[in-house]
């Protein structure tokens, strides 16, 4: 291990590399552990740098749990927005509920997978959801801008809807979303004696999308 690197630090690259250690060890921290059971302490000794390193990089312990959302939930909307754009151009602009939802769908649900080194970026923002601060809540609340272009994407697809029932559904949709983590497949292996497959990603995509397409075309 190397030395730690002193929070006032002069140069760049160190910098850098302290502030992306004190970054990842708190993701990886918070996300395992809680929001309320990790100390400013327990992040820099896992990260191996300065006590002080993340109330000069980040300002404080919220600020960086801030910083960690907004980074994640961000790469994660701009992947779902190229998946939809992609779908959009299949389809001359007007692409089906299917082709939709599984722009919706499949990011979180890959992200999430066993195997992937995202799964952590995603139970971080799982426990964001229940644990996260003030400024988390009234970004959850407020911040729709990447949901608004699901809603209008599936109002097209089903102009046939009330708008007031496309935005149900797709709300629904999310509910899916965001229960349907891998952690919490035990339950239902017992229940099925076996017969789920919960690290079969595209199968578990599939019957998400099958499921949701048919609430959609109802």
């Amino acid at each position: 291990m190397t030395d730690p690197v002193p929070a006032n630090d002069p140069d760049p690259p160190n910098e850098a590399a302290t502030k992306a250690a004190v970054f990842a060890a708190a993701e990886r921290l918070f996300a395992l552990h809680g929001f309320q059971n990790v100390s400013v302490r327990d992040i820099t000794a896992e990260a191996g740098v300065n006590l002080a390193s993340v109330n000069y990089h980040f300002g404080s312990k919220d600020a960086l749990l801030f910083e960690i959302f907004r980074r994640r939930t961000a790469e994660l909307n701009r992947e779902r927005a190229r998946m939809l754009h992609e779908a959009r151009d299949r389809h001359n602009g007007k692409p089906p509920v299917r082709d939709i939802l599984e722009a919706l769908f499949a990011p979180p649900l890959r992200w999430a997978s066993p195997e992937n080194d995202r799964r952590i970026s995603v139970q971080f923002i799982i426990r964001s959801r229940s644990e996260g601060t003030a400024e988390m809540r009234e970004a959850l609340t407020n911040d729709v801008s990447h949901l608004a272009r699901f809603a209008d994407a599936l109002i097209a697809a089903r102009p046939d809807l009330p708008r007031e029932s496309v935005y149900w559904r797709l709300h629904f949709c999310l509910g899916m979303v965001h229960n349907n983590r891998f952690a919490e497949f035990d339950r239902l292996h017992v229940l099925s004696d076996g017969a789920t497959r919960e690290s079969d990603i595209d199968g578990l995509l599939k019957r998400m999308l099958d499921f949701a397409e048919a609430g959609f075309l109802a």
